[in-house]
Parts: structure tokens; C-alpha cells; sequence
């Protein structure tokens, strides 16, 4: 005799599940992950098993489903739509397939359908005379809910159906799933109109099914893949003579099925289909084994909620439970800062994961997430486990909000984070140790010092080693460090030497682009050359006067401002021009002030025949003028090459001068 304690626990576990059930398929709106649901479950199938006496007609073991939602009217399956049981391991698959072989007293293997098992929502359609006359979802397995109007605005289902062999009154059923970059673009809309977002694809399709107006079905990215028939299939011996015959009437099959011997085969197509699943454009959860022939499925029947001749095999949990204990900030090779997770540990995907992204400030205070809550964690495949939502109603009264930190958390420089941006970042490009790697190749690239012969792989090697920690590290080496290096010999060592002595020589445009400021790409630099001729001027410059020079906007300035600011930046300035680097310094302002196209800025646009692009911008610059990519109010005049396009457009609608390759030529011999 059971006691108090056991029938209190059966209850609370059937309330749960009934719980969820109503989430999940009256508001479609799944309050936990399936693996959570999964385990509730089978945890009351393992008590009423060991219990049997305490099994009530309303336990959720005793019915597929649950009630359909009263706005739509109830359609009586002419034909049980049954769930199926799951498998988690292979020992249960194998288990599986020996308890069929006991059944049928058989003892050879038997010939099973293997199909991927989609993640979406289980429908009826019913054909009479080839046209679709009724469509309904599962519901609670004998009764659903009658979606025909919403059936026939997915483009996939035929309306009529192809050939003339088909029965003349049939049911088929199908899997309605939504593809995951419609998935996402709707997300995206919906975001931007402010509407709810849809926790997944299958979230989504269910939700799009039910919508009481059908036009509204008709604008969601929705398909469906057929997998068998109800009434009317008498008519084939085997299931796979099903799936072969459905696409010649137009009904879409999964092209992944596949017909196997034995279970050891059924578990090879569970491995292929969980390696191929992230290629997929469609989410699946497992797959599905069903026994091929009738005639043997008749004989094997079923249990009181599902088939004995057919079974899914689910895969890992992409999704679980968990909570978050702490964040912090990782900081990319380019400066960019993201929100890491540090939960919980939790088995999910098939590992097991302690940290998971938050992307940026912008999804944090999308999905509202506080330190402290209990969120659903999501791995597909190789994906960086990530954050997909917060359970509310378990958030603890001293949970915290999430806070950008200013200053960076490898090298204390501070934080930018532009108004409009999602990204925040770290200033300290030219020290931080997060970004050297990413900081000495452009500072070594040809536009910038133009370092020949030091290429990515050499940089990563040398900062590896511990060689070279900042740019000015470079000006240190000698020969015989490079020597000991790997496949570095005599020759090559010394022509690299001589190649960081060349680079010390340069102009100041190029050594402020090689600095790697944010924003701050070669013609701005030239811009800031020309403008201020000498180094201090630009570091000491506030932003105010940044953003008095052509070009140069609040984001810029701001971007320029900040990097000078920062102390470590200008101590790697500091030990670069002791090194040595050195370029031409301007007798006065004068100088600059009698070039004749001083102040003026000009865009090229375009193929030149007479010279390259490049050569004309380097002539603009010689005569004091900025040259931008861009044309705006603040253009000067716009040298059209052959083949000009939107640029020269736009030029003669703004009214702004324009030069053809002859004019220019001319233009520049009468300076």
C-alpha cells in the first residue's frame, strides 16, 4: 500500500505536467525546455509502473495530448493520432527492437523506416477525390482542431493532389515546421513592431497554425514535410512504400529517410543524422524507428499512448535549466566586449556547460537577464551555448542587474560604447593584451609601416613566444632572436631586421593609421596630418575641435579623443618615437596653409587610364586637399573615371563639381 508521501509526489508530478501541457499547447507558450518535460515524465511513467494501483484515468500517461483551444472547431480523427515513446540511449533503442523480436517470436532482424524527427507541429490533412477537403492538428490525440484555412495557406501543401492512383478518400499526416531563417527573420521583425518574440521555430509554427485570421498564416515562413497515412494506407504493405509514393502526388517527404535492417543499423542513422544536424535548415530533435511492414505492426499494436512498432530516439538536450551565478566580460581581438555567463554546470548538447553568452547590453535587456535568475541554456552542435530566456516566476528577490563595467577588464582602459551601437569596446588597442595580435599586424601592414616580410603567422608566433607584447617590441628585435625562431634562417632574419629599420621612415598619416584608432582608416589620418601637421596637436585636441575638421564627425572625434586619453596607449607612442620612427617635419603652418587645394576635399569614383586611383589620391593629398570615399554637402569636387556609378549620381544631384579624367589632368598640370 502506497503511502501519503507517494501519492503526494504522483500528484504534484501530474500537476506539473498538466501545467506544462496547457503552456505548451493551448497558449503555445513552453515555460521550460523539452528535456525538462522529458524527465517529468518519465518520472511518473517509472512510478505508475511501480505502482500500477495509483494510475488514474487523468493521468497525462493515459492520453497523448491535451485539450484543443475552444476558438477553433473540434475535428474527430478518423484515425488515433498517437505520440510515441522515447528513447534516450542505445541500450533503449536496442532494447526497443528485442522487445519486438519477443513480441513477434522472431529472432531475425527486423526492417525498420528511419526518418529524422522534426520539431514542429503534427497535423492531419484529408484528401477526397485528390482535393484537400479538412486539415487538423493532433489535439489530444482522438480530437484536434480543425486548421484547414490556415493548412492551405502553406505553399508546400498541395491543394489538389498530382496523378490520378490516389484513394479516393485518404487521411496523411505531416509535420508543419517552421525553416530557421524564417524563424529568424520574423523574430526580427517582430522585435523592431515591438510584438512578442517566439521562443523557437517550433513555438513559432505552432503559434502560426493557430492564428484565428489565416492571412496572418499566410505571411509566416511555414512548411511541412509528410510522414505517413492514417485511414487509407491499407492499400501498401510496407511504410516505406508509403514515403516513395507520396511525393508522386505532390505530398513532400523528408529526404532523409532511410529503410534499415536491425538496430545496430538504426543507431549508425541516429549518428549520421546528429552529425548532419547542424547543416540542417530545419530543427529536429531525434529521430524516428518505425517497424516497415503492416502487416507487423498489426501484430505488435499498442500501448495505451503510443505504438509498440515505432519509437523516437531523442538526441542530447539542446536546451536545459540552469542558473546564473556571476558575468563577465570577455574582450575580443578587436576590442569588442561580451557578456559571458558563469552558471551553473548543466549537461546540455551532449557536454557539460558551465558558460554561455549574452552577446551584448542589447540582448541583456531584451530577455531582461539578472545575475542570479534561472534560465533556459541552448547548444546545437558546435554553437557557443547561449542564453535564451529567463523563467520569471523563478527570479530570487536579491537578483541583480547586469552592468557594463568602464573600464576594461584586461588592461583598465576605458569603455566606449557608441550611441546606436550594440558593441562595447576597449580603448587600449595599442596595449591591451586581448587585441596585440590583431594591433601588430595592422601596425606591420603594407599601408600602414609597411613592415615587408612580417606576415600573420610570424606575428602570432613571436607574440606567442613572448617576444613581442606591444608594437614598439618590434624596434627590440635582433637577429638572433629571430634566427632560434621556427624555419626562420640567417637570410630571412636579416631581412626583416632591415625591414623594421626601413618602415622608420614614414609620414605621420601613416603612422597614425597604423596606430589602429577605431574609425580611423587612411584618409582620416590624412585628414589629421594635413590639418594639424604635428603629433601633439592631435593628441592634446579635445573633441570639440575634432569635430570642427572636414570629415571628421562626433563618432570620430569621439573615437580619436578617447584613444589619446588613454595613458598606456601614449607610453607605446612615447617608446615608438624613441625607437626611432621619425618622418618629415613642416617648417610652419604656412606650409600647409599656401598648398592650393588646401581645406578642399575631392572623391574619386571610377577607373583611371593615365594613372591609378591611388596615384591620383596621392597627387589630391601632395596639394593639400582630403579625399574621401564618400560624397556629401561638404564635397568639393568629384573626379569621375570610366564606369562611374552612384557616387557621380549623387554628385550631380547635390550640384557638386565634377572633373572627367581629361578635366582633372588638366586641373592638376594648371596648379
Amino acid at each position: 500500500m502506497a503511502d501519503n508521501s507517494l501519492i503526494k509526489q504522483l500528484t504534484e508530478l501530474k500537476q506539473a505536467i498538466d501545467q506544462h501541457n496547457y503552456f505548451y499547447y493551448v497558449l503555445d507558450n513552453p515555460q521550460v525546455p523539452d528535456a525538462e518535460y522529458d524527465r517529468l515524465l518519465r518520472e511518473l511513467q517509472t512510478l505508475e509502473a511501480k505502482y500500477p494501483e495509483l494510475i488514474t484515468a487523468d493521468s497525462p500517461t493515459q492520453r497523448v495530448g491535451t485539450t484543443p483551444a475552444s476558438a477553433f472547431a473540434q475535428v474527430r480523427h478518423e484515425t488515433p493520432m498517437l505520440s510515441l515513446e522515447n528513447s534516450f540511449t542505445g541500450d533503449e533503442t536496442q532494447a526497443f527492437a528485442r522487445r519486438i523480436q519477443e513480441r513477434l517470436k522472431d529472432g531475425s532482424d527486423i526492417d525498420f523506416v528511419c526518418e529524422p524527427k522534426l520539431d514542429g507541429l503534427a497535423v492531419s490533412l484529408i484528401y477526397e477525390n485528390g482535393h484537400l477537403v479538412k486539415a487538423a492538428t493532433r489535439g489530444d490525440g482522438l480530437v484536434g482542431e480543425d486548421i484547414t484555412a490556415n493548412i492551405r495557406t502553406i505553399k508546400s501543401v498541395p491543394l489538389r493532389l498530382l496523378g490520378d492512383d490516389y484513394p479516393q478518400h485518404f487521411e496523411v499526416r505531416g509535420e508543419v515546421y517552421m525553416l530557421l531563417a524564417g524563424f529568424e527573420q520574423l523574430n526580427l521583425e517582430a522585435q523592431r513592431n515591438g510584438e512578442k518574440i517566439f521562443v523557437n521555430p517550433r513555438n513559432a509554427a505552432a503559434g502560426s497554425l493557430r492564428q484565428l485570421d489565416p492571412t496572418i498564416t499566410a505571411k509566416r515562413p511555414l512548411a511541412i514535410f509528410f510522414y505517413g497515412m492514417g485511414k487509407g494506407q491499407s492499400t501498401f504493405k510496407r511504410h516505406s512504400e508509403v514515403l516513395k509514393k507520396l511525393p508522386s502526388w505532390g505530398l513532400r517527404v523528408n529526404p532523409e529517410w532511410q529503410l534499415v535492417t536491425g538496430s545496430a543499423k538504426c543507431l549508425s542513422y541516429h549518428q549520421y543524422i546528429l552529425t548532419k544536424r547542424i547543416n540542417l535548415p530545419y530543427e529536429i530533435d531525434g529521430v524516428v524507428y518505425k517497424v516497415d511492414r503492416f502487416d507487423l505492426q498489426e501484430q505488435l499494436g499498442f500501448v495505451s499512448r503510443a505504438p509498440r512498432w515505432a519509437i523516437a530516439h531523442k538526441f542530447p538536450a539542446q536546451e536545459e535549466l540552469t542558473k546564473i551565478h556571476e558575468v563577465k566580460f570577455q574582450v575580443g581581438r578587436t576590442g569588442v566586449l561580451t557578456p559571458v555567463a558563469k552558471l551553473e554546470p548543466v549537461f546540455v548538447g551532449g557536454v557539460t556547460v558551465s558558460n554561455a553568452t549574452l552577446h551584448n547590453m542589447d540582448e541583456i535587456a531584451r530577455k531582461d537577464i539578472r545575475i542570479g535568475d534561472t534560465v533556459i541554456v541552448r547548444r546545437a552542435g558546435d554553437v557557443i551555448p547561449e542564453v535564451v530566456s529567463v523563467i520569471m516566476q523563478n527570479r530570487p528577490a536579491d537578483s541583480k542587474p547586469i552592468l557594463l563595467p568602464q573600464h576594461c577588464p584586461i588592461c583598465d582602459a576605458e569603455i566606449i560604447r557608441l550611441e546606436g551601437e550594440a558593441a562595447a569596446r576597449c580603448s587600449g588597442g595599442l596595449y591591451c593584451a586581448a587585441q596585440r595580435k590583431e594591433a601588430i599586424k595592422h601596425f606591420a601592414s603594407r599601408r600602414a609601416m609597411d613592415i615587408n616580410g612580417l606576415g600573420d603567422k610570424l606575428v602570432e608566433q613571436l607574440v606567442e613566444i613572448g617576444l613581442v607584447h606591444h608594437v614598439a617590441d618590434l624596434y627590440k628585435l635582433n637577429q638572433q632572436q629571430l634566427v632560434e625562431l621556427e624555419r626562420m634562417g640567417e637570410k630571412s632574419a636579416y631581412k626583416l631586421i632591415k625591414a623594421i629599420e626601413v618602415s622608420k621612415a614614414t609620414t605621420l598619416a601613416r603612422f597614425l593609421y597604423a596606430l589602429g584608432i577605431r574609425e580611423v582608416g587612411e584618409t582620416t589620418a590624412q585628414t589629421l596630418a594635413s590639418y594639424f601637421l604635428e603629433l601633439d596637436p592631435i593628441i592634446q585636441a579635445s573633441q570639440e575641435q575634432l569635430e570642427e575638421i572636414r570629415d571628421i564627425g562626433p563618432t570620430i572625434a569621439k573615437q580619436i579623443h578617447t584613444f589619446f586619453r588613454q595613458e598606456h596607449n601614449l607610453e607605446i607612442i612615447e617608446r615608438l618615437l624613441k625607437a626611432g620612427i621619425h618622418w618629415p617635419k613642416p617648417t610652419s603652418a604656412v606650409i600647409k596653409q599656401a598648398l592650393p587645394l588646401a581645406a578642399q576635399s575631392f572623391v574619386l569614383t571610377g577607373s583611371l587610364t593615365s594613372m591609378t586611383r591611388e596615384q591620383a589620391k596621392e597627387k589630391l593629398i601632395q596639394y593639400g586637399a582630403t579625399v574621401s570615399n564618400s560624397v556629401s554637402t561638404k564635397t568639393g569636387c568629384v573626379i569621375a573615371g570610366a564606369e562611374a556609378g552612384s557616387k557621380l549620381t549623387k554628385a550631380q544631384e547635390l550640384g557638386i563639381k565634377t572633373l572627367d579624367e581629361t578635366e582633372f589632368i588638366n586641373f592638376l598640370n594648371s596648379l
